[in-house]
């Protein structure tokens, strides 16, 4: 048996992973100490990760090819982040959507910017949405909290789940390893953690929860195979080479921009621009 151990650690597959799971420790582990301590630290942080995002999407999507309307957008998205930064978050969604708009507007017969289009409104998402829902409440940090038990556990059980019970893949022209097995399991987890996080805080109960949990899940994986389809798309297996064993930022939280930025809408409808969290944990 030792020796059947040996050799498992000693495959490729098993490096990889290994190099996967330290990679993810150690992200995981800084971003829920930022988190927790909120304010200036994580405002800086998804500055960081929004201006991350778009640098990896343009060099992927060779987004810079559009010109002047990349450096326009560009510079939109900055400003707009800087806004968030100083405590000015209607000025920073005005700067981006307005910058956004003009844009689509002059190029819509050419479509010559339609990926750095795209980059803006991706690292837009990534870089406000976590930061709109955080605010400096209790309830911005509890759902972060509940997006990250749904999204995180999908990840590792999908993968594990996949591969113990394989069987036909879910779609393989996009992501050819990912399976049915896997996407079941990955919802599965992603409710259960979900569920059990929201009902620790709360005390009770929802059965709204479970629904919200589900399409959290969902959306996750979809936001996964939404960038495997984009890098397929241009021919490049990793978005960049910043996390060792992932690749870019975007290989690691292409879930997390999906589901947060649901939960960033869905807060705003229910409860309101300023205080979206209270639509999921009530003061």
């Amino acid at each position: 048996m030792g020796l059947g151990i040996g050799r498992l650690v000693a495959t490729a597959s098993w490096i990889d992973l290994r190099s996967r799971l330290i990679s993810a420790l150690v992200l995981g582990a800084f971003v829920i100490l930022v988190a927790l301590a909120g304010g200036l630290p994580f405002r800086l942080l998804c500055c960081a990760t929004g201006v991350i995002v778009f640098d990896e999407w343009s060099k992927m999507t060779r987004a810079k090819r559009a010109g002047p309307s990349f450096k326009f957008l560009r510079r939109a998205l900055f400003f707009g982040l800087f806004a968030f930064l100083i405590g000015e978050p209607e000025a920073a969604v005005a700067l981006i959507v307005g910058a956004g708009l003009f844009i689509a507007l002059i190029d819509r017969g050419e479509h010559k910017a339609d990926w750095a289009l795209g980059g803006l409104a991706y690292a837009a998402f990534a870089g406000l949405a976590p930061g709109f829902l955080r605010g400096d409440d209790a309830e911005g940090l509890a759902i972060l909290g509940l997006v990250i038990c749904v999204v995180w556990p999908t990840d590792i059980f999908a993968y594990f789940t996949g591969r113990t019970f394989g069987g036909p893949k879910i779609m393989p022209l996009i992501s050819p390893k990912k399976t049915v097995s896997g996407s079941i399991g990955g919802l599965l987890a992603g409710v259960a953690f979900g569920t059990t996080f929201h009902m620790a805080l709360t005390g009770g109960f929802q059965p709204w929860i479970l629904v919200f949990t589900a399409v959290l899940s969902v959306l996750g994986q979809a936001g996964d195979f939404f960038e495997s389809w984009v890098k397929r798309r241009f021919g490049v297996k990793d978005s960049g080479r910043i996390i060792p064993g992932h690749g870019g930022l975007m290989d690691r939280i292409d879930a997390l921009i999906v589901a947060l930025g649901f939960a960033w809408l869905v807060g705003i409808a229910l409860a309101g621009f300023d205080h979206p969290a209270r639509a999921f944990f009530e003061p």
